[in-house]
Parts: C-alpha cells; structure tokens; sequence
C-alpha cells in the first residue's frame, strides 16, 4: 500500500489538530503518510518533499502550520499537486495562521480551511480524491448522507424538548 496523501505539519506539537484528517482517511480507507517538517527549521527536507511527492504518488498534500505558516505556500510553490492549508490556532487564536495561508500571491494557491479544520482538510482531500475513484466518491457520498441523518435525528430529538413559552 503506497500512500496517496500527505499530511504534513510543521511540528509534532500540531498532531492533536492534525490527526483529524488521519481519521478521516481511516474511515475511508485512503492511504496516506504523515510527518512533520519546518518551513524554518527544515526548509532542505520541505523543498525536497515538495518536489517529489508527485513522483512518489501522492495526488494531495495537507499542510498544517501555526503562527507564521509558511508551511503550507511553501509546498505549494514547489509543486503542481493541489495544497490544502491547515491554520494551527498557536497564538492571535490562529488569524495569523489563518491570513498567512490563504492570502497567497497569484499563481500559489493554497485551499484553506478553517483554524484547527483538519478534520475538513481531510474531507476535502477525500473529496478531491474521489472525482477520479467511483469506489471512494460512494464513501464520500455515504459519509455526506450519514452526517445529514445525524441532523434529521437531533432535529427529531429537539422536538421532544419542552419549554413553558415553546409553540
């Protein structure tokens, strides 16, 4: 099994976010590898990632990254896979993070989701993944109905609730 994702993160300190996406690809069933490499401190092992991940198969990249987060533009202006943008809540409550990864210079997009969204970083990638995979597009579309029922069942429960001025 050879992994088709990437999860990258700045530092391990990021795996209590970053993990979220790690389900995700449990749960569907998608290979994917996970590592933690620094813009700053390991900007030699990002751009030889970056510029290989194609090579090896990977078809999508997470990158995950708190404070400055260069992390996820860095990738991104170094390869033609789609980058999918990880703000880490690290301080400001992650704005820093947020305005550093999606305001990207024409040309290096980076898909950003929101602060401590990996959860949605790894839907989207599962999403993006599945135009071209019949088998995952119906977990994809099976997971999308499951969280609808999950919806119909609290409204339903919600219903139940009594309140002395409730109609």
């Amino acid at each position: 099994m050879e992994p088709i994702v990437s999860i990258i993160m700045g530092s391990t300190s990021d795996l209590p976010v970053m993990e979220q996406a790690a389900k995700i690809f449990d749960e569907m069933e998608i290979p994917f590898e996970i590592n933690a490499l620094s813009a700053h401190r390991t900007p030699e092992k990002v751009e030889e990632f970056a510029k290989g991940a194609k090579k090896r198969g990977i078809k999508v990249i997470i990158a995950g990254a708190g404070m400055a987060a260069h992390l996820p533009g860095v990738i991104a202006a170094m390869t033609p896979l789609p980058v999918i943008g990880v703000p880490i809540r690290a301080s400001l409550d992650g704005m820093d993070a947020l305005l550093s990864i999606v305001q990207m210079p024409p040309g290096i997009p980076v898909a950003t989701v929101g602060i401590n969204g990996a959860r949605n970083a790894g839907i989207l990638a599962a999403q993006i993944l599945a135009t071209g995979d019949a088998t995952l597009m119906k977990k994809v579309e099976s997971f999308k109905e499951d969280l609808k029922q999950k919806i119909v069942k609290a409204n339903e429960a919600l219903a139940g609730v009594n309140y002395k001025f409730r109609v």
